[in-house]
Protein backbone atom coordinates (compact mmCIF):
# COMPACT_ATOMS: atom_id res chain seq x y z
CA UNK A 1 0.00 0.00 0.00
CA UNK A 2 2.63 2.32 0.69
CA UNK A 3 4.39 1.67 -2.51
CA UNK A 4 1.25 2.12 -3.94
CA UNK A 5 0.62 5.74 -2.61
CA UNK A 6 4.32 6.81 -3.53
CA UNK A 7 3.97 5.43 -7.27
CA UNK A 8 0.57 7.81 -7.36
CA UNK A 9 2.07 10.43 -5.69
CA UNK A 10 4.72 10.55 -8.39
CA UNK A 11 2.92 9.68 -11.65
CA UNK A 12 0.83 13.03 -10.52
CA UNK A 13 4.41 15.17 -9.72
CA UNK A 14 5.32 13.88 -13.56
CA UNK A 15 2.03 14.99 -15.54
CA UNK A 16 1.67 18.48 -13.96
CA UNK A 17 3.35 21.28 -15.41
CA UNK A 18 5.13 23.80 -13.78
CA UNK A 19 3.78 27.54 -13.10
CA UNK A 20 5.94 29.74 -14.60
CA UNK A 21 3.65 33.12 -13.68
CA UNK A 22 2.25 33.75 -17.30
CA UNK A 23 -1.19 32.79 -18.59
CA UNK A 24 -1.65 29.83 -20.67
CA UNK A 25 -2.11 30.29 -24.17
CA UNK A 26 -5.14 27.93 -25.78
CA UNK A 27 -3.98 26.32 -29.07
CA UNK A 28 -6.36 27.67 -32.24
CA UNK A 29 -7.91 30.71 -32.43
CA UNK A 30 -8.30 31.43 -29.49
CA UNK A 31 -4.69 31.90 -28.18
CA UNK A 32 -4.45 34.07 -31.90
CA UNK A 33 -7.36 36.91 -30.32
CA UNK A 34 -5.53 36.53 -27.14
CA UNK A 35 -2.13 37.42 -28.88
CA UNK A 36 -3.89 40.04 -31.04
CA UNK A 37 -5.29 41.95 -27.93
CA UNK A 38 -2.19 42.39 -26.48
CA UNK A 39 -1.46 43.78 -29.27
CA UNK A 40 -4.24 46.22 -30.09
CA UNK A 41 -3.63 47.48 -26.35
CA UNK A 42 -0.01 48.68 -27.02
CA UNK A 43 -1.44 49.71 -30.01
CA UNK A 44 -4.17 51.84 -28.23
CA UNK A 45 -1.21 53.40 -25.77
CA UNK A 46 0.88 54.20 -28.23
CA UNK A 47 -2.20 56.00 -30.19
CA UNK A 48 -2.56 58.01 -27.01
CA UNK A 49 1.32 59.04 -26.41
CA UNK A 50 1.11 60.35 -30.02
CA UNK A 51 0.18 63.71 -30.21
CA UNK A 52 2.14 65.47 -33.37
CA UNK A 53 5.27 64.69 -36.03
CA UNK A 54 6.87 66.91 -37.69
CA UNK A 55 9.67 65.61 -40.63
CA UNK A 56 11.43 65.63 -44.02
CA UNK A 57 10.76 62.61 -46.07
CA UNK A 58 10.64 61.67 -49.70
CA UNK A 59 7.44 61.33 -51.41
CA UNK A 60 6.59 58.78 -53.96
CA UNK A 61 3.94 58.73 -56.36
CA UNK A 62 2.43 56.57 -58.91
CA UNK A 63 -0.79 56.27 -60.76
CA UNK A 64 -1.18 54.68 -63.99
CA UNK A 65 2.09 56.16 -66.35
CA UNK A 66 2.01 59.09 -63.76
CA UNK A 67 5.48 58.89 -61.44
CA UNK A 68 6.51 61.47 -58.91
CA UNK A 69 9.16 61.99 -56.80
CA UNK A 70 9.96 65.17 -54.37
CA UNK A 71 11.19 65.67 -51.41
CA UNK A 72 8.73 67.23 -48.99
CA UNK A 73 8.64 68.95 -45.66
CA UNK A 74 5.37 67.69 -43.34
CA UNK A 75 3.97 68.50 -40.36
CA UNK A 76 0.86 66.91 -38.45
CA UNK A 77 -1.31 67.25 -35.60
CA UNK A 78 -3.70 65.46 -34.39
CA UNK A 79 -6.76 65.43 -34.80
CA UNK A 80 -6.70 67.02 -38.40
CA UNK A 81 -3.94 69.75 -38.74
CA UNK A 82 -2.04 69.10 -41.64
CA UNK A 83 0.98 71.55 -43.35
CA UNK A 84 3.41 69.97 -46.60
CA UNK A 85 5.98 71.98 -48.30
CA UNK A 86 6.77 70.36 -51.62
CA UNK A 87 10.06 70.62 -52.58
CA UNK A 88 11.72 71.62 -56.47
CA UNK A 89 15.10 71.47 -57.35
CA UNK A 90 14.32 75.96 -57.58
CA UNK A 91 13.17 75.91 -54.00
CA UNK A 92 9.31 75.69 -52.34
CA UNK A 93 7.01 74.12 -55.35
CA UNK A 94 3.84 74.06 -53.34
CA UNK A 95 2.70 74.26 -49.53
CA UNK A 96 -0.39 73.27 -48.08
CA UNK A 97 -1.86 73.52 -44.69
CA UNK A 98 -4.99 72.35 -43.47
CA UNK A 99 -6.14 73.30 -39.76
CA UNK A 100 -9.83 71.38 -39.24
CA UNK A 101 -12.58 71.59 -42.23
CA UNK A 102 -10.19 74.64 -43.97
CA UNK A 103 -7.58 74.22 -45.57
CA UNK A 104 -5.24 77.13 -47.94
CA UNK A 105 -2.53 75.94 -51.23
CA UNK A 106 -0.23 78.55 -51.85
CA UNK A 107 1.68 77.75 -55.48
CA UNK A 108 5.04 80.26 -55.57
CA UNK A 109 5.79 79.93 -59.38
CA UNK A 110 2.07 80.96 -60.00
CA UNK A 111 1.93 83.37 -56.96
CA UNK A 112 -1.42 82.10 -56.43
CA UNK A 113 -3.22 81.04 -53.37
CA UNK A 114 -6.19 78.75 -52.66
CA UNK A 115 -8.58 77.91 -49.90
CA UNK A 116 -11.52 75.77 -49.54
CA UNK A 117 -12.85 72.98 -47.66
CA UNK A 118 -10.26 70.18 -46.63
CA UNK A 119 -11.95 66.97 -48.27
CA UNK A 120 -10.27 63.97 -49.31
CA UNK A 121 -10.60 65.34 -53.25
CA UNK A 122 -8.60 68.30 -52.59
CA UNK A 123 -5.99 66.45 -50.28
CA UNK A 124 -6.01 63.82 -53.30
CA UNK A 125 -4.77 66.43 -56.00
CA UNK A 126 -2.44 68.16 -54.44
CA UNK A 127 -0.51 66.14 -51.37
CA UNK A 128 -1.97 61.91 -53.23
CA UNK A 129 -3.61 61.40 -50.33
CA UNK A 130 -7.37 60.55 -50.82
CA UNK A 131 -8.71 60.76 -47.58
CA UNK A 132 -9.91 64.21 -45.33
CA UNK A 133 -7.22 65.85 -43.21
CA UNK A 134 -8.00 63.87 -39.93
CA UNK A 135 -7.30 60.24 -41.50
CA UNK A 136 -4.39 61.57 -43.35
CA UNK A 137 -3.07 62.50 -40.50
CA UNK A 138 -3.58 58.87 -39.08
CA UNK A 139 -1.95 57.82 -41.77
CA UNK A 140 0.79 59.89 -41.67
CA UNK A 141 1.43 59.34 -37.88
CA UNK A 142 0.54 54.88 -37.76
CA UNK A 143 -2.30 55.21 -36.10
CA UNK A 144 -5.68 53.20 -36.00
CA UNK A 145 -8.04 54.69 -37.93
CA UNK A 146 -11.04 56.12 -36.01
CA UNK A 147 -13.69 53.64 -37.09
CA UNK A 148 -11.27 50.50 -36.03
CA UNK A 149 -12.85 50.39 -32.54
CA UNK A 150 -9.20 49.18 -30.35
CA UNK A 151 -11.82 48.11 -27.46
CA UNK A 152 -13.57 44.98 -29.61
CA UNK A 153 -12.56 41.62 -30.19
CA UNK A 154 -11.58 40.29 -33.63
CA UNK A 155 -14.02 38.04 -35.15
CA UNK A 156 -10.86 36.38 -36.94
CA UNK A 157 -7.16 36.03 -36.72
CA UNK A 158 -4.88 34.74 -39.32
CA UNK A 159 -1.25 34.69 -40.83
CA UNK A 160 -0.02 36.36 -43.47
CA UNK A 161 3.64 35.16 -43.61
CA UNK A 162 5.23 36.77 -40.40
CA UNK A 163 2.29 39.04 -39.66
CA UNK A 164 -0.42 38.53 -37.83
CA UNK A 165 -3.45 40.12 -38.98
CA UNK A 166 -7.06 40.51 -36.88
CA UNK A 167 -10.29 41.15 -38.56
CA UNK A 168 -13.61 42.70 -37.90
CA UNK A 169 -16.97 42.84 -39.79
CA UNK A 170 -17.75 40.58 -42.37
CA UNK A 171 -17.16 41.41 -45.67
CA UNK A 172 -21.07 40.42 -46.45
CA UNK A 173 -22.43 43.31 -44.59
CA UNK A 174 -22.49 47.05 -46.08
CA UNK A 175 -19.53 47.79 -43.41
CA UNK A 176 -17.02 45.70 -44.99
CA UNK A 177 -14.12 44.09 -43.36
CA UNK A 178 -11.21 46.04 -41.25
CA UNK A 179 -8.17 44.70 -40.64
CA UNK A 180 -5.25 45.20 -38.28
CA UNK A 181 -1.89 43.15 -39.22
CA UNK A 182 1.13 43.00 -36.56
CA UNK A 183 4.51 42.42 -37.22
CA UNK A 184 7.32 42.26 -34.43
CA UNK A 185 4.93 43.98 -32.30
CA UNK A 186 4.11 47.17 -34.06
CA UNK A 187 1.40 48.31 -36.46
CA UNK A 188 2.35 46.65 -39.92
CA UNK A 189 -0.89 46.93 -42.04
CA UNK A 190 -4.07 48.79 -42.38
CA UNK A 191 -6.65 47.42 -44.61
CA UNK A 192 -9.92 48.34 -45.57
CA UNK A 193 -12.21 46.12 -48.02
CA UNK A 194 -16.05 47.62 -49.28
CA UNK A 195 -18.89 45.71 -48.39
CA UNK A 196 -21.74 43.30 -49.62
CA UNK A 197 -19.52 40.61 -50.62
CA UNK A 198 -17.66 42.14 -53.65
CA UNK A 199 -14.37 41.67 -51.33
CA UNK A 200 -12.75 44.85 -53.12
CA UNK A 201 -9.85 46.90 -51.12
CA UNK A 202 -11.25 50.45 -50.62
CA UNK A 203 -7.14 51.29 -48.98
CA UNK A 204 -4.20 49.45 -47.75
CA UNK A 205 -1.62 50.91 -45.71
CA UNK A 206 1.84 49.07 -45.09
CA UNK A 207 4.16 50.93 -41.75
CA UNK A 208 7.81 49.08 -41.44
CA UNK A 209 11.61 50.35 -40.40
CA UNK A 210 10.42 51.44 -37.23
CA UNK A 211 12.70 53.21 -34.50
CA UNK A 212 12.54 54.23 -30.95
CA UNK A 213 11.78 57.97 -30.43
CA UNK A 214 11.51 58.93 -26.79
CA UNK A 215 10.28 55.72 -26.02
CA UNK A 216 7.61 55.34 -28.80
CA UNK A 217 7.99 53.45 -31.80
CA UNK A 218 7.52 55.28 -34.95
CA UNK A 219 7.83 54.10 -38.75
CA UNK A 220 9.74 55.21 -41.10
CA UNK A 221 8.41 54.31 -44.59
CA UNK A 222 4.35 54.41 -44.62
CA UNK A 223 3.52 52.79 -48.21
CA UNK A 224 -0.39 53.24 -49.28
CA UNK A 225 -2.52 51.68 -51.61
CA UNK A 226 -5.36 53.46 -53.17
CA UNK A 227 -6.96 50.70 -55.25
CA UNK A 228 -10.53 53.00 -56.77
CA UNK A 229 -8.28 55.84 -57.42
CA UNK A 230 -5.29 53.72 -58.91
CA UNK A 231 -2.59 55.13 -56.82
CA UNK A 232 0.20 54.07 -54.69
CA UNK A 233 2.15 56.48 -52.51
CA UNK A 234 5.51 55.67 -50.55
CA UNK A 235 6.64 58.22 -47.74
CA UNK A 236 10.29 57.67 -46.32
CA UNK A 237 10.51 59.89 -43.00
CA UNK A 238 14.17 61.20 -43.10
CA UNK A 239 14.06 62.32 -39.54
CA UNK A 240 11.59 62.40 -37.63
CA UNK A 241 10.73 64.89 -34.44
CA UNK A 242 7.48 63.37 -32.51
CA UNK A 243 5.25 65.56 -29.83
CA UNK A 244 7.10 68.31 -30.41
CA UNK A 245 5.80 72.47 -29.97
CA UNK A 246 3.94 72.67 -32.99
CA UNK A 247 1.80 76.27 -32.96
CA UNK A 248 -1.74 76.35 -34.16
CA UNK A 249 0.40 79.21 -36.40
CA UNK A 250 1.60 76.68 -38.65
CA UNK A 251 -1.49 75.12 -40.30
CA UNK A 252 -2.51 78.96 -41.15
CA UNK A 253 -1.10 80.62 -44.14
CA UNK A 254 -1.81 84.05 -45.35
CA UNK A 255 -1.39 84.99 -49.03
CA UNK A 256 1.40 86.84 -50.13
CA UNK A 257 1.11 90.67 -52.08
CA UNK A 258 -0.54 90.30 -55.66
CA UNK A 259 -1.53 86.85 -55.28
CA UNK A 260 -3.75 85.86 -57.48
CA UNK A 261 -6.79 84.43 -55.25
CA UNK A 262 -9.08 81.21 -56.03
CA UNK A 263 -12.26 79.67 -53.69
CA UNK A 264 -11.72 76.17 -54.01
CA UNK A 265 -14.74 75.70 -52.53
CA UNK A 266 -16.81 77.00 -55.70
CA UNK A 267 -17.68 74.68 -58.71
CA UNK A 268 -16.59 77.46 -61.27
CA UNK A 269 -12.80 76.56 -61.51
CA UNK A 270 -12.64 80.11 -63.15
CA UNK A 271 -13.82 82.20 -60.23
CA UNK A 272 -10.49 83.69 -59.23
CA UNK A 273 -10.59 87.43 -57.74
CA UNK A 274 -6.92 89.22 -57.25
CA UNK A 275 -7.29 90.67 -54.02
CA UNK A 276 -4.02 92.66 -53.92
Amino acid sequence: MLLLATLETSACFIVRPPRTGQPETVAGSDAGKFQVQKLIAALAERDKRLDSMQTPAVMEYTAGDQHVKAKEEIVVKRPGNLRVEAMSPFGVALLLAAQGSQLAIFEPDQNRFMRGNATADTLYRYVRIPMAPADAVGLLMGLAPPEFALNGIADSVSNDGAMIVASYGNNNTASGTRELGFSGGNLAMVRETAGNGNGRVNYEVRYSDYHDIGGVMFPYVVDATFPAAGSHVTFRYLRPIVNGDIPDSTFVLTPAPGATLMNLSLDDARALANES
